[in-house]
């Protein structure tokens, strides 16, 4: 494990576990991989993945967002907030992720994923597959997050009107050793989504860029 420059606002941090790719896939020549963003609510997650992936898209990358909320409505309806549906609903994005990553596509998925065994599991599954996975860890102090409140939920468990807030009367196990570790409240935007392409492209992660007019898809969520 290696460690790499921090940029130049000191905000990120990045320990690196270089990904095992399949073989069959790299003679296809196919790019992909899923970048799991953790962190409490209202840390930035989204915000963070929507950027990249507009970064990306500009390049000619293929790269998809695998929106929390949306994964609720769409994949995970019925689903709770307890640790078992909590896994499930985690697990049932990593399969669609990993499934798209085998296929060239860069995944951003902003999902808090609060405990550490659930987050193993995927990364466990990726590496079976030899598709690269990297976990990012958003690390939003709760504070921040509260004041930046942005679904109101933090005004709400407050106000004794929910439970079972993340991070706050809920567990949310901060990873040990993520592949990159973001303070967004100490960098913009902007700088943290170039932190994390930078990171992937050190890594190999993605394919060289589509010139304007290529016939391949340009997606972003």
């Amino acid at each position: 494990m290696t460690t790499t420059d921090a940029p130049p606002t000191g905000a990120a941090t990045s320990q690196i576990h270089p990904p095992q790719h399949h073989p069959q896939r790299q003679e296809k020549n196919v790019t992909g991989a899923t970048v799991w963003l953790t962190g409490l609510p209202s840390a930035g997650k989204t915000t963070l993945a929507r950027e990249v992936a507009a970064l990306l898209a500009a390049d000619g990358h293929r790269t998809e967002v695998l929106d929390g909320d949306e994964i609720r409505t769409f994949l995970s309806a019925g689903l709770g907030f307890e640790k078992a549906d909590r896994d499930a609903n985690v697990q049932r994005i990593g399969f669609v992720a990993e499934l798209l990553a085998s296929h060239g596509v860069t995944v951003l998925v902003p999902v808090i994923a609060p405990y550490a065994d659930s987050r193993a599991a995927v990364r466990e599954r990726h590496a079976e597959n030899g598709t690269p996975y990297l976990e990012v860890h958003v690390a939003t102090p709760v504070e921040v997050c509260a004041e930046r409140d942005v679904k109101g939920l933090y005004a709400r468990q407050a106000a004794g009107e929910i439970s079972g807030l993340t991070g706050v009367d809920d567990p949310y196990e901060v990873p040990e050793a993520p592949d990159l570790r973001i303070e967004t409240h100490g960098s913009t935007v902007a700088e943290s989504a170039e932190t994390l392409r930078t990171l992937l492209t050190g890594l190999g992660l993605l394919s060289p860029a589509q010139p304007a007019g290529s016939d391949d898809e340009r997606r972003s969520a």
